[in-house]
C-alpha cells in the first residue's frame, strides 16, 4: 500500500495532542482521526480507537507489522514537521 495523501484536519498548541490527520492509501482508502501525540521523548502516532464496554480503548484500525507502522509514522511526522515549519516560518525542532 502506498500513502497517497496526508491531510491535517486540525492543529493544537496546548496539551499533548498536536494534530488530527487523515491519511489516504492508494487513492482509494482513507483513515481519519489519526492523532499526533507529543510524548515524553518524541512525537508518535495514535491510531483511531473506540472505547469498549469495559472502559478500555481499542484501536479500530492499525498497521499489522513494524514495516508499515514505521513508514506511516515517518511520512506523517515528516509532513507534520514540514507543515508546522511552513506555517510558523521557521524550522521545526520538536
Amino acid at each position: 500500500m502506498e500513502i497517497t495523501d496526508i491531510h491535517f484536519r486540525q492543529f493544537y498548541r496546548n496539551g499533548k495532542l498536536r494534530a488530527l490527520v487523515s491519511v489516504t492509501f492508494d487513492r482509494t482508502f482513507a483513515v481519519h482521526d489519526i492523532k499526533i501525540i507529543d510524548g515524553s521523548d518524541r512525537l508518535f502516532l495514535a491510531m483511531p480507537s473506540r472505547r469498549m464496554p469495559d472502559g478500555q480503548y481499542r484501536d479500530i484500525v492499525h498497521p499489522i507489522g513494524p514495516v508499515m507502522r514505521e513508514e506511516l509514522e515517518q511520512k506523517v511526522l515528516g509532513e507534520y514537521r514540514r507543515t508546522v515549519s511552513r506555517l510558523s516560518g521557521q524550522t521545526y525542532t520538536g
